[in-house]
């Protein structure tokens, strides 16, 4: 479960709406991958989706666009 200082920890420079954003955006493709390939998942995708961003393997980048203010993660 990702709790309030869990957020601060994580989201560095960026808004905490958009660690959200990037946080459940990296769920559901762990989701929609483990579907894709059959797989049972035991532990939930915002965990390990939690933890990807945790161990650095994923990073919010802000799109700098005006219109357009969407949080989006690289590998």
């Amino acid at each position: 479960m990702l709790r309030p200082s869990d957020i601060e920890q994580l989201k560095g420079d960026n808004s905490r709406y958009a660690m959200v954003v990037a946080v459940a955006k990296h769920a559901r493709e762990i989701a929609d991958k483990a579907i894709e390939n059959g797989e049972i998942i035991i532990e939930k995708p915002v965990s390990l989706a939690i933890e990807d961003f945790k161990g650095g393997e994923y990073k919010v980048f802000m799109n700098s666009d005006a219109d357009n203010t969407e949080a989006e993660t690289e590998e």
